[in-house]
């Protein structure tokens, strides 16, 4: 990669696509109408925005560009951090969800070198969606899973309340109420088909094994129910009704 004293600067990106589509045959220029670089070649027109990083200026004059045609690329140095990252396949998704293309350029001793990471094309949406269905039945399933609105939107650095940890506090304050019971007593009091998991993996250390087959709370889920009125009001509330009705 270039060496840390050179600055880059937007033109130096120039040169290595000029030569790349030029070799494709393509008529190439810069700075034409506002584009940094445009390619044609018949009637196929391609235009290619320069920047230094992506940044929402360059996604907004990327997407302006595709008024004129659907053969848009953005073009960056290729980044520090590592391209099989998160942030890395995040910002190839908003790319691909944008219809843009995407080429990368590189610094080396022997010279420039540009690569083209993807091209234009549509977005299928339901393919996507396909892609996804665990995650959205996973998303689908934690929502319906909750019995609280505990959590704030936009709220970070704070502990959010999981369907699973709901279901934990109802647990602990089962049997804190009841002292040690079974797990089978526990799901008869609705506590759900992952009692047993909860309580043997015992994830946030609540609970206590007491006998073959029977648990307890631990002190420190004891100490850990306090920070939780709402929730175990709630599970209160709804014991209290599970019982009128048997």
């Amino acid at each position: 990669m270039v060496s840390k004293e050179k600055k880059l600067y937007e033109v130096d990106l120039y040169k290595p696509i000029q030569k790349f589509f030029s070799k494709l045959g393509y008529e190439v220029q810069g700075e034409v109408h506002h584009c940094d670089v445009v390619a044609l070649k018949n009637d196929e027109l391609i235009v290619v925005e320069l920047k230094l990083s992506l940044t929402v200026d360059l996604l907004m004059q990327a997407t302006k560009r595709q008024k004129l045609t659907d053969q848009v690329y953005i073009a960056i140095p290729k980044p520090k951090y590592k391209m099989n990252s998160k942030k890395w396949h995040d910002l190839c998704h908003l790319l691909k969800r944008l219809e843009l293309g995407l080429i990368i350029v590189s610094f080396l001793k022997s010279g420039p070198k540009m690569e083209i990471c993807f091209s234009p094309q549509p977005f299928n949406k339901q393919r996507n969606k396909n892609y996804h269905v665990r995650k959205r039945k996973k998303l689908i399933e934690e929502m319906m899973g909750r019995n609280v609105n505990y959590n704030v939107g936009g709220s970070s650095k704070t502990k959010i309340m999981t369907a699973y940890k709901e279901n934990c506090i109802q647990i602990a304050s089962l049997l804190e109420r009841n002292g040690p019971m079974t797990p089978r007593a526990l799901r008869q009091q609705g506590t759900g088909e992952k009692t047993l998991s909860i309580l043997s993996k015992n994830y946030y250390g609540w609970f206590e094994k007491v006998n073959r087959g029977v648990y307890t709370i631990s002190d420190v889920g004891k100490k850990e129910l306090g920070n939780f009125p709402e929730v175990v009001n709630h599970f209160l509330v709804a014991e209290a009704k599970h019982n009128e009705k048997h």
